[in-house]
């Protein structure tokens, strides 16, 4: 931890707070992690860090290559501005987006399975 100029039981004491005052879905991702591994001091990431996939693309460079791929033509601003969104929450790692992500490529294999084109 960071802190290092307070006793144990006054950076216990902190963190305790520092839990208590936040939200319920706050909370629940931390229990999900683990209480004891959680470091409320720690320092935060590098925003590039944070920004970059699996790839090692940020949202930018993958958003842009997924259009550059497809005819303007074809797509709206709509179109588009789920595609960023869908993007986004694949590098942030969104339980939304991983559901909706998995529902999409589920129905696709169902569809090729039974016959039909995929979208």
């Amino acid at each position: 931890m960071a802190e290092t100029h307070f006793s144990r039981e006054e950076i216990e004491e902190r963190k305790k707070a520092i839990f208590d005052a936040m939200g319920k879905r706050g909370q629940r991702q931390i229990i999900k992690t683990g209480y004891d591994k959680w470091d409320p001091f720690q320092e935060p990431k590098d925003p590039i860090d944070i920004r970059k996939d699996k790839t090692k693309r940020t949202s930018q460079e993958l958003i842009r290559e997924f259009l550059t791929a497809i005819d303007a033509d074809d797509y709206s601003n709509s179109y588009a501005q789920g595609a960023l969104e869908m993007c986004l929450g694949i590098i942030n790692d969104e339980e939304k987006i991983r559901g909706m992500f998995d529902f999409a490529q589920w129905y696709t294999k169902l569809l090729v399975k039974e016959g039909h084109d995929p979208l």
